[in-house]
């Protein structure tokens, strides 16, 4: 699908300058971008409503960690022990 996007000069010499020195087309920088902007967003949705879910869940049951407990979980998993989740409590 063909779609045009109109760029100021500023922009275009932008996208033209990187394009010549990656040796890539400023059609491949425009897509890359446009690629990875999608990603990233679809990524931040997707976390958004992860937490929408745990806030309505916790809000429905109120079991939760303390950020000290989490903080001591991740702790014991970056020092490479195979740590159990702790229980969540009221």
């Amino acid at each position: 699908m063909a779609t045009s996007v109109k760029l100021n000069d500023d922009m275009k010499k932008r996208v033209q300058h990187l394009a010549d020195a990656r040796h890539r087309s400023a059609h491949w920088i425009m897509r890359q971008a446009i690629q990875d902007y999608v990603e990233r967003e679809e990524k931040r949705e997707v976390f958004k409503q992860d937490a929408r879910r745990a806030w309505e869940e916790y809000q429905r049951n109120g079991l939760h960690l303390t950020a000290a407990e989490a903080d001591e979980w991740l702790a014991k998993l970056e020092l490479g022990d195979n740590a159990e989740l702790p229980t969540c409590h009221k």
